[in-house]
């Protein structure tokens, strides 16, 4: 009898053990399943940000960055900047980051228009702070968080997630992460500033001059376009306006302002005024597409003005 009892104690206690094992392992896979649709959301709302972004960069690793000067630049220009980026990777680290905008005349940059009072978003939009001051907040954020992986941008490219900064900076994140996918591109040979020169005299109606942006040594905007000796419009304004009538008058395969900006775009994808080759002595060529008319006076101008910079 007691052998029994014993016997039936034993069972009891065992049956007891097993049903607390298996309560124990049903928490544990509840737990198991709560993560793994926490991370799901997460990677859909990255995969989100990123198509968002349109960058094609969200591979980017900043862990295995390799040390240098990153650099990136819009490909046009909107509502008359264009914007740019510079990161500087030191130990695998971005340890400084620059965001910059660069006017389409090629005059002053955004930052410094902003700082002398000429992009007045605070006196004429009741802004919180200047232009360049939220472009700084924007980049420290950068340096501080090492990406923007954690920011959700609205339509307009706002965010509430950097204080101090109201303006749309999802910009300046995409050409970050453009900058990084692109690899180290160190600085170019010029020295940052404006830089400009006119001819000294009018010919044939016309005074021109070019106006050059440098960031980071490199070229990133280039005008060039002719004062009227007998109207108060540019050459680039006369052509748009059909005043200056090459095509229409002269059978000229597209506008003067048309091919002002192809020559200007040849500058910044060359880097050099002086690499290009002339098929006439007025100054025309054949290395840019689009360019019919004489371009060396632009040239000329430009690697005049390019010789302070140096």
């Amino acid at each position: 009898m007691k052998k029994s009892l014993a016997l039936l104690l034993v069972l009891m206690l065992a049956f007891s053990l097993v049903a607390v094992g298996c309560g124990g392992t049903e928490d544990v896979d509840n737990a198991d399943s709560a993560d793994d649709t926490n991370n799901d959301e997460n990677i859909d709302n990255n995969d989100n940000n990123t198509e968002d972004e349109d960058t094609g960069n969200e591979d980017v690793n900043v862990e295995e960055l390799e040390d240098g000067i990153y650099f990136a630049t819009q490909d046009e220009f909107h509502n008359g900047w264009k914007y740019v980026a510079t990161l500087e990777v030191k130990d695998g680290k971005i340890v400084s980051a620059d965001w910059e905008g660069v006017s389409e005349n090629a005059g002053k940059t955004k930052s410094q228009a902003s700082e002398d009072g000429e992009y007045g978003m605070v006196e004429n939009g009741g802004a919180i702070a200047p232009w360049y001051e939220q472009a700084e907040v924007a980049a420290k954020y950068l340096v501080d968080n090492q990406n923007f992986d954690a920011i959700e941008f609205d339509a307009e490219g706002h965010t509430d997630a950097i204080s101090g900064a109201t303006i749309g900076v999802k910009e300046f994140a995409d050409l970050a992460n453009k900058a990084l996918a692109q690899g180290p591109k160190g600085k170019g040979q010029y020295k940052d500033g404006h830089y400009y020169a006119e001819m000294d005299e009018f010919s044939n109606g016309w005074k021109y001059y070019a106006s050059i942006t440098v960031v980071n040594g490199y070229i990133v905007a280039a005008d060039w376009d002719g004062i009227g000796e007998d109207t108060d419009k540019s050459k680039d304004q006369a052509s748009a306006d059909g005043d200056y009538g090459m095509v229409e008058n002269g059978g000229a395969q597209s506008t003067w302002v048309e091919q002002a900006s192809a020559a200007e775009a040849y500058l910044i994808e060359t880097q050099d005024p002086t690499d290009i080759e002339y098929t006439s002595e007025e100054g025309h060529t054949d290395a840019i597409s689009g360019a019919t008319i004489h371009v060396k006076e632009f040239f000329d101008l430009a690697e005049q003005a390019l010789a302070d910079a140096k």
